[in-house]
Parts: C-alpha cells; sequence; structure tokens
C-alpha cells in the first residue's frame, strides 16, 4: 500500500498514550546496550579515503551488518560498487551495508539510511580526547563518529528495537541502508542506487545525518543547499624567479589571485555572480546571537550579506574559498611564484541549477577584466556538483514525522533549512519519484561534525530513537 494512502486514512495521531509510553520505556530499558554498542563503533576508524587504510572500513561495514542481524533480520548483505578514476583505475567503492525486512501484506516499506564511514581526525593536537576513543563528559559523547554518523546508525537500530521489545510491530517493512563512503563524496552512490532499486524500494526513505535546531528542540530538515566547486586560478610566469632580481615590474601570482577572489563578492559580502538569484524565502529566522555563538564568530567580526540570516544560511548563495596552492609559510622563499590556485565551494539554495551555476562562476572568472590581473592567464577548472533538495512537508509520512519528535521531545519541532549539502537526496529522489524523503538526525549546534571534539548530546539522542520508533510504529498501521 502506497505509504500516503494509508497514513492519509489514519488519524493525525495513530498511536495511543499506552503505545507511546510502552515504546518509550523499551528505548530506555535499552539505553545502556545501545550506547556499549555506540562506543563500540566509534572506536573503529572506518575512513573511505583513497589515502587511508581500507580494512578499518571492510571491519566497520562488517560490525555493522551483524548488528543488523541480531535484530533477527536474515537477509542482509555487503556491497561494493566499483568506480573508475579519471586515469582509468578501477577502485572499489565503500562497502555498504543493506539489511531488509520485507513488509507484510498491505504495509508500507520504510528505508532507513545512515553512513558508517567517518572524516579523517585531522590535527591530534586539537582533540581533548582520543578522537576514537567514545568518552561520556556533561551529557556528550565524545569521539570521531559520534555524531557524525554512527549515532545515525544507532538510531535505526534501537528504533526498530523498541518497536518490537515493545510488541509495537504493525509489519511495516523495514530497509536499512549503510552507506560506507559518505564522508568521501559517495562516489558510486548513484549507480549503486541503480543496480540495488528492487533491493532498496520504499514508500518512506529517513536519512539520518542532519541536525536539531537546538539542544532540546528537534527539527525536520525541510531543504538543502545544492554544490558546486572547482578550481580557480592564475598564471604569470613560465617558472619561479628571485623576487629580488626581477620583483616589482610583475605581480606573483598569490597576489593576482588575491585580486581575482576579491571580485567574488561584493561591498556587503554578498556573492557577486550573475545569475544565482535566490528562489525561495525562509519562514522563521536564526537569531543572530545564536549564529556567532554557533560559528565561533569573533565579535568585531561584521556579518557578511544582506537579507535575514536564515535566508543567508539556508536560500541565498555563499560562497568559499576552502584551499589554496600557495607554498607554505615554513618552505617559502624569495621568489616570485608563477601560478596559484585556490579551490572554491559555492552553496546553491533551493530552486537553483548546480550546471547553470558552474556556467555562472567559469563565466564571472573568464570575465574579469584583463588590466584588474595585469593580463595574467586565467585557470579554472570545474569540480563537483550537487543538486539543492526541498522537500514537501504537508506529505503525509512528513506530518507524521513532526507528529513523532513532537510527542518524543515534548516541544513544537522546527522546520528548518540547513546550509550544508547531501548531494545524493537528488538521486534517491530521482530514482524512488514516489517516495517521501525525511531528513533527521542527531546533531545540534555544539556538535562540531567534521571538527576536533564531535560530540553528541546524550538526551537528544536519547529523543532521536524515540521520535523514530514512534514513526515505525505508526506508518504500519
Amino acid at each position: 500500500m502506497p505509504l500516503n494512502a494509508s497514513l492519509n486514512a489514519a488519524s493525525p495521531h495513530p498511536l495511543d498514550a499506552a503505545t507511546v509510553a510502552g515504546i518509550a520505556a523499551a528505548v530506555d530499558e535499552r539505553m545502556p546496550t545501545t550506547l556499549a554498542t555506540l562506543r563500540d563503533l566509534v572506536a573503529i576508524p572506518g575512513i573511505a579515503w583513497d589515502s587511508f587504510d581500507r580494512e578499518p572500513l571492510e571491519r566497520s561495514a562488517r560490525t555493522v551488518a551483524d548488528l543488523i542481524r541480531r535484530l533477527g533480520l536474515e537477509d542482509v548483505e555487503i556491497l561494493t560498487e566499483t568506480r573508475t578514476d579519471a586515469d582509468g583505475t578501477e577502485r572499489p567503492g565503500g562497502p555498504a551495508v543493506v539489511g531488509r525486512r520485507p513488509a507484510a501484506p498491505g504495509k508500507p516499506t520504510v528505508l532507513l539510511y545512515a553512513h558508517h564511514d567517518v572524516q579523517p581526525v585531522g590535527d591530534p593536537g586539537l582533540w581533548q580526547t582520543e578522537p576514537f576513543t567514545a568518552v561520556e563528559k556533561d551529557g556528550r559523547l565524545y569521539g570521531r563518529g559520534a555524531a557524525d554518523d554512527k549515532a545515525g546508525i544507532m538510531v535505526h537500530l534501537a528504533a526498530l528495537h523498541a518497536v518490537l521489545d515493545a510488541g509495537a510491530d504493525s509489519g511495516v517493512g523495514v530497509t536499512f541502508f549503510i552507506e560506507g563512503e559518505e564522508e568521501a563524496g559517495s562516489p558510486t552512490f548513484r549507480s549503486f542506487l541503480e543496480h540495488h532499486r528492487d533491493r532498496l524500494a520504499a514508500d518512506l526513505i529517513v536519512v539520518a545525518d542532519s541536525g536539531n535546531w537546538k539542544v532540546g528542540v528537534p527539527a525536520l530538515t525541510t531543504s538543502l543547499r545544492g554544490l558546486v566547486d572547482g578550481t580557480i586560478g592564475v598564471r604569470v610566469l613560465d617558472h619561479a624567479v628571485h623576487s629580488g632580481m626581477y620583483g616589482g615590474p610583475v605581480l606573483d601570482a598569490p597576489t593576482l589571485l588575491a585580486r581575482l577572489i576579491a571580485t567574488l563578492h561584493d561591498e556587503h559580502g554578498n556573492v557577486a555572480i550573475a545569475g544565482l538569484e535566490q528562489q525561495h524565502h525562509a519562514e522563521i529566522d536564526y537569531p543572530e546571537e545564536d549564529y556567532r555563538a554557533d560559528a565561533s564568530v569573533l565579535d568585531p567580526v561584521r556579518l557578511a550579506g544582506t537579507g535575514s540570516l536564515a535566508d543567508r544560511l539556508w536560500n541565498k548563495p555563499a560562497l568559499s574559498i576552502i584551499g589554496t596552492d600557495v607554498p607554505r609559510l615554513e618552505v617559502a622563499s624569495n621568489t616570485l611564484q608563477p601560478e596559484a590556485r585556490a579551490k572554491f565551494s559555492l552553496r546553491l539554495g533551493p530552486g537553483m541549477d548546480p550546471d547553470a551555476a558552474m556556467a555562472a562562476v567559469r563565466e564571472h572568472v573568464e570575465s574579469v577584466s584583463s588590466t584588474a590581473l595585469f593580463g595574467a592567464e586565467v585557470i579554472f577548472e570545474p569540480g563537483e556538483t550537487g543538486q539543492p533538495f526541498a522537500t514537501d512537508t504537508s506529505a503525509a509520512g512528513a506530518q507524521l514525522m513532526l507528529t513523532s519528535l513532537r510527542e518524543a521531545w515534548g516541544v513544537e519541532p522546527v522546520e528548518t533549512g540547513i546550509g550544508g549539502s547531501i548531494p545524493f537526496t537528488a538521486d534517491l529522489l530521482e530514482v524512488f519519484p514516489e517516495a517521501t524523503l525525511l531528513i533527521t538526525g542527531v546533531e545540534d549546534p555544539d556538535s562540531r561534525a567534521h571538527s576536533a571534539n564531535e560530540s553528541l548530546h546524550l538526551g537528544d539522542f536519547r529523543h532521536a530513537v524515540l521520535a523514530e520508533a514512534l514513526l515505525l510504529a505508526a506508518t504500519g498501521r
């Protein structure tokens, strides 16, 4: 039965108070085991980047597969796609775990997505605890992957455990899809979906890889920005030359690159690339004091851009320079650098087209006055693109999720946008156009995903497990 049809025929609150209480008690009774398992997952340094040892990643997949089997699912596999690099080299993608429990006759199927790979540690000196040893402190669990996204895996597992333990199983089909390369950009995701379309088909898709409004206030992520990235640069010399002997008549490449980068924003800090018009507008705002605290903005810094802060975060384009190729200070010599490059990351609001945005960046870079760059050769190399996402919160599945969040947290949930990007959401919707896609998560503004001292708020984690358990129990009804 299509999910929306089954939910539209039900009451707005399909679970009675006794069932909700029973599921909540089951969540709490199992929570010590749930947290112990999460600690075990954090201890596995599974990183999907080619430059890291693959064995921990494979071990991570095997561990997740075993956890799914403990739920009584017999149809559990570790599946890997192959990708071909630009040089023709074939490489295995990250190992994904797929576990299926078929739906009872007439019942819908829910696909539960998370990922078991994690980001590299970065500078170990910035961590206050060992990155791959989960440490509980002041109501938070610290460790790489504790929030992003091994907590997402445990929300899925613990939610189904709670439904079964409480005797609230109504025959909803459940498919676990635990990806193994999300932090590496999901390079084989689309081909994986297409090759395993039948195994992954669902009426409702829950992606547990986002965050909440703040500690104590849940959110359903209703929009994500798309992503366009690439490399820009300048070239001025055939080779490096002595800055004392030849400096003056020619400007070095890093200086000219700085001039090029300066054209990307106007005097207010808005993106100054033509053709990137905002398509959606936020219905709520993000208080500036909260943003400053969440993003650790220094007091003297004036915020960039115009319009509401929520729109600047969720709906307007945002362009950052995330890396440069120039000599590091410790190896810098007295030479004029012949070439300098920078990687840009452009976030796009819902409704913006990534291909058109890439073309707009190219046109802007190539149109910068040759006078401004003293005639330097301009470099533009396109990178990756990802579609933005917006969901229809009037859909029955979304309404049920909002109801479940309200029940679990005891406060009104927020329908929020996210400034980040999850490019594979577009792939999910293209391959499964009839499904309702919901993006939830366990992170809060202080989770510091991808950064040192990543952590999970344990109270919100418990609420997230309960909310998803309520969703699963109610969906089957």
